[in-house]
């Protein structure tokens, strides 16, 4: 780091380690402010797989009967997933709000009976599925910033405040030596008048 050995210098690092500490604790925050939503998000992810795992094991008997209505896959494909913002700290996530699925148009008759209930019990099963992925995509992006967070409290912490800690030690010492040569020097000189001057009293 190369720095200038000038009052001007010394009034920049000051400056700027005024800004680091101002702000280092507002990265700080955001920093645990991420980490707690990470939690918070990993505990909603368990509890949503948890939930589609047991739904999963009940509506076997429902997959099993699949095969008795070949046409019920394209109603569960999803028509559309809405989803919303959460803003954690300055980032934006995303949050799961509905899924809409085409409307399943089927003659009773030729359908098996089950079919109503079946579908019901499998859209929900796509839904729980969009909204973990959903919930998958907002911990991703909560990583991602923990990580540019994380690096910039270091940067502050590591880096910049001691060097500019550092840089001001150092300008200070150098304008204390130079003010401490300033006034040694004034001193010689004054001496060295004062002295001529008794010289030329004395002639």
């Amino acid at each position: 780091m190369k720095i200038k050995f000038t009052q001007g210098e010394l009034k920049k690092q000051r400056d700027a380690l005024r800004q680091y500490e101002r702000y280092l604790p507002t990265l700080q925050l955001k920093k645990q402010q991420i980490q707690l939503e990470i939690l918070q998000q990993q505990s909603t992810l368990r509890g949503r797989e948890k939930t589609l795992s047991e739904k999963i094991r009940s509506a076997e008997e429902w997959s099993a009967l699949l095969h008795e209505a070949p046409g019920i896959r394209m109603w569960l494909k999803p028509e559309r997933i809405v989803t919303g913002k959460r803003n954690i700290a300055g980032v934006d996530i995303p949050i799961f709000e509905n899924i809409y699925f085409e409307r399943a148009e089927y003659d009773l008759f030729l359908m098996p009976l089950w079919l109503d209930a079946g579908l019901d019990v499998l859209k929900e099963l796509t839904s729980l599925q969009e909204e973990i992925q959903v919930i998958k995509r907002g911990i991703s992006v909560l990583n991602h910033e923990l990580r540019i967070t994380t690096q910039r409290v270091n940067l502050f912490e590591k880096v910049k405040i001691p060097e500019a800690k550092e840089a001001i030690r150092l300008i200070k010492i150098y304008i204390g030596d130079q003010m401490t040569n300033a006034v040694g020097r004034s001193k010689i000189a004054k001496n060295k008048i004062e002295q001529s001057g008794f010289e030329e009293i004395a002639l």
